[in-house]
């Protein structure tokens, strides 16, 4: 039996949520108008059936029932994204780095992908790709 999903979403524990909204629309990205968030939340649309809610530290880890990793310290996850071009891919870190983030390590390019990333606003990995198919 094959799972489907509408609406694929993750959660990520932010400092502060407006300060994280405006990094991410920065970006690019937009508000989901169908979740009107709060001061504890707010939902990016990061794809075509994909968003990221960021949700207030203090009131994730109620939810969660754990403390979230330190991300000064620990990496719990890299979100992985793929765009069209390499000039999207750098255009994005550029942004990100603009907006406050930081780099995560130097471009590389493998042949039939391009890869380059950044570290958010509260030190959550992002892994920004393109894959050019014509190269296999």
């Amino acid at each position: 039996m094959a799972l489907t999903s509408a609406f694929t979403s993750f959660n990520l524990p932010v400092l502060d949520v407006a300060r994280s909204q405006a990094f991410f629309t920065g970006l690019g990205f937009e508000r989901n108008p169908q979740f009107p968030g709060n001061e504890n939340s707010a939902a990016i649309v990061i794809g075509d059936n994909l968003q990221v809610m960021l949700i207030k530290q203090a009131f994730f880890n109620t939810l969660t029932e754990k403390e979230s990793v330190d991300t000064s310290k620990y990496a719990q996850m890299t979100i992985a994204l793929a765009f069209e071009s390499r000039d999207k891919v750098d255009e994005i870190v550029n942004t990100a780095v603009s907006l406050g983030g930081q780099l995560h390590a130097e471009p590389e390019y493998h042949g039939s992908m391009y890869h380059w990333g950044f570290v958010d606003l509260d030190g959550h990995l992002w892994a920004i790709n393109c894959m050019n198919m014509e190269a296999h």
